[in-house]
């Protein structure tokens, strides 16, 4: 047994002076790997031939670039963008209506009480024509009530300074709006002056001296009308006597179409006072249109034929004597078709009566006084007095006709003879 193990020993002891000497060691020892460089890394390390410069394109301004911005440096650039100016609607700074706001309750009010309108001075516009158009002619805007702010995108914005802007939900504006269909913007304006307004060069340009007199005109879209029709026929002004409808009710205004800011309207005035805003030598006619003054005689009913119609001098009757203390009854005016001549220079005006009481008796009188006639426009026999609105059309633009004719009397002449031929 000692002998096996010291067989098994023995190839250890021949080994042990190899372990211990430092030449083993150093035989055990690796050499340093040497790390071969990648093939990106070996193509930047060769050496690169440079290519001679290739020309640089002009810098190409695209159309609509704002100048400045290609080629410059981006400080360079954003001081150009300061320098200019920046567009209206930036300007715009409005603020947001809370749910129930007390200012929303004026616009009921106005829409209902001539007598707020009256003691404020305040006029309520709806719609964005209206209030554009009311801005052109010089009106002051108080507040403006909006559901989006694309519809003060469309209104001159340097008008709308020093106007409160309040932005209201659409369904709110909508419970206080008078239409069906709002247009989203609701002006508060300042009641307009006529002497302070500018009105269109073009409706000066062909303005004609004719005034228009409403006398209890009551009904809003007739008034309406009849302002729209004075406007379009190129009246000078319209004056409005006390019984008259409010000019600037909502109604009215919408009626009117833009009318109210392209002549002069003049409201609430009496019989007193009224010849002072007439133009000079202004000649007064009036144009019963209701069934209930009295029957003109049986020549000039409005039922006759126009052939036969012809102006007859009224019969001057002396005054007797005033037994009972009544006043003696006036004297009837001249009654004349109206498309023969009434419009004399230098200036004449019509009075338009209501259609439930017709003209009044102070009418009658100014018309006398100035020697003025009563102007029929007939009608079938069995058919109602026409509406006021389209009287006052009618002799309007007739008197427009007059006038035109008297200064073209060739032209006038011709449009004749050509009528005669269709004929």
């Amino acid at each position: 047994m000692a002998a096996f193990v010291r067989a098994a020993r023995a190839p250890l002891l021949l080994l042990r002076p190899a372990l211990g000497s430092r030449r083993g060691v150093r035989a055990l020892r690796r050499s340093p790997v040497r790390v071969l460089p990648s093939a990106a890394e070996a193509r930047e390390q060769r050496p690169v031939t440079p290519s001679p410069p290739r020309p640089q394109p002009c810098p190409v301004k695209r159309p609509g670039a704002q100048a400045g911005l290609v080629g410059d440096s981006p400080k360079a650039a954003a001081a150009k963008e300061k320098e200019e100016p920046e567009p209206e609607e930036a300007d715009f700074r409005y603020e947001r209506a809370g749910h129930g706001d007390k200012r929303l309750s004026k616009v009921v009010t106005l829409a209902k009480s001539r007598a707020f309108r009256e003691k404020h001075g305040k006029i309520l516009l709806e719609g964005r024509r209206l209030i554009a158009d009311a801005l052109a002619a010089g009106a002051v805007p108080q507040t403006l009530f909006f559901s989006a702010v694309e519809h003060l995108k469309e209104l001159p914005a340097g008008q709308l300074k020093g106007a409160s802007l309040v932005k209201v939900k659409f369904e709110e504006l909508k419970a206080w709006s008078d239409v069906i269909t709002p247009q989203g913007v609701i002006g508060i304006f300042a009641r307009p002056d006529h002497a302070k307004m500018r009105y269109p060069e073009v409706q000066q340009g062909h303005g004609l001296p004719l005034s228009l007199i409403c006398d209890n005109v009551r009904d809003p879209g007739n008034l309406g009308t009849i302002l729209r029709s004075a406007a379009g026929a190129g009246c000078n002004r319209v004056l409005l006597l006390k019984g008259c409808v409010d000019a600037w009710e909502p109604k009215v205004l919408r009626a009117g179409m833009g009318a109210h800011f392209r002549l002069s309207i003049l409201s609430s005035l009496d019989w007193e006072v009224l010849p002072s805003y007439l133009l000079p030598g202004s000649c007064v006619h009036v144009a019963d249109c209701s069934q209930a003054s009295p029957p003109a005689p049986s020549s000039h009913r409005w039922g006759a034929q126009p052939h036969k119609l012809k102006a007859q001098p009224a019969q001057r009757q002396e005054p007797s004597p005033d037994l009972d203390g009544e006043e003696p009854e006036p004297e009837r005016l001249e009654v004349q078709h109206y498309s023969e001549r009434w419009m004399e220079a230098p200036a004449t005006a019509v009075v338009i009566g209501g259609e439930t009481h017709g003209v009044s008796a102070e009418a009658n009188q100014l018309a006398q006084r100035t020697g003025g006639k009563k102007l029929v426009i007939p009608v079938v026999p069995g058919v109602d007095s026409l509406n006021s609105a389209m009287a006052a059309s009618i002799l309007l633009f007739e008197g427009k006709r007059q006038l035109y004719w008297a200064e073209e009397p060739d032209v006038g002449k011709i449009q004749a003879s050509r009528l005669q031929l269709n004929c």
